[in-house]
């Protein structure tokens, strides 16, 4: 067994293993931290590739800034904790999520079909030439923005636009977030009714001073009052 093959064996079962820890973690922050596993192992298959470029990239930028942006804001919106996977905040989304990912499935397949010759399935797409003289920056940045140039602008809108569906679905009411007491209100019109009392009682209270009543004779029948 060579090295390549036991890089390449440990690089996607790390791959794989993160992406299923991003799917099934209850809470976000367990889900972003086994977003960042998934990085790193792409990385490595990028190491593997010789596209080292790349891999500084894939680990400087998305598991360093990308993933710290957001848990930044899953801290910032309050939902690092764990969600209750029975509630489901848009109805239908788990056979819509179920059709979308036999449908990438099938995608898959059929490339896989289309590659089949008879004698097994062989890679296919453009061979270039590789010119060493030619750094790795320079090569990717003059294809990104001549040849992918709206490829890459259309994954930026996407981006955007992924970015504020999840914003928008993982802030919470005012309502939910209120601690609902099945007294509450039924207390808080007592206690209306108490004040209400009591500003009666201080008004009266002064009525009788201005008269010249004794303060002795009020102070029972008020002390009892405040008892009950």
């Amino acid at each position: 067994m060579s090295v390549e093959l036991v890089v390449f064996v440990l690089a996607a079962a790390a791959c794989l293993a993160g992406a299923v820890g991003v799917v099934i973690s209850t809470n976000p922050v367990h889900a972003a931290l086994s977003l960042v596993g998934t990085l790193f192992g792409v990385a490595v298959l990028f190491v593997a590739q010789s596209a080292n470029f790349l891999a500084i990239v894939q680990v400087i930028v998305y598991a360093g800034a990308i993933v710290v942006l957001f848990l930044f804001v899953i801290m910032l919106l309050g939902v690092d904790r764990s969600d209750d996977l029975r509630v489901e905040p848009l109805v239908g989304q788990r056979i819509a999520a179920g059709v979308v990912s036999l449908a990438i499935l099938g995608l898959v397949f059929a490339a896989l079909r289309s590659t089949d010759t008879g004698n097994g399935i062989v890679a296919t797409g453009a061979v270039g030439t590789i010119d060493n003289t030619v750094a790795d920056v320079n090569r990717l940045g003059e294809s990104l923005f001549t040849t992918y140039l709206y490829a890459f602008e259309i994954v930026s809108v996407l981006l955007v636009i992924a970015v504020v569906g999840a914003v928008l679905l993982s802030r919470r009411s005012k309502a939910a977030d209120e601690i609902v007491d099945p007294g509450q209100a039924e207390r808080a019109e007592v206690v209306e009714e108490r004040m209400e009392a009591a500003e009666a009682r201080a008004e009266s209270h002064e009525f009788h001073y201005g008269n010249g009543h004794d303060e002795d004779e009020d102070e029972p029948a008020e002390a009892e009052e405040v008892r009950s």
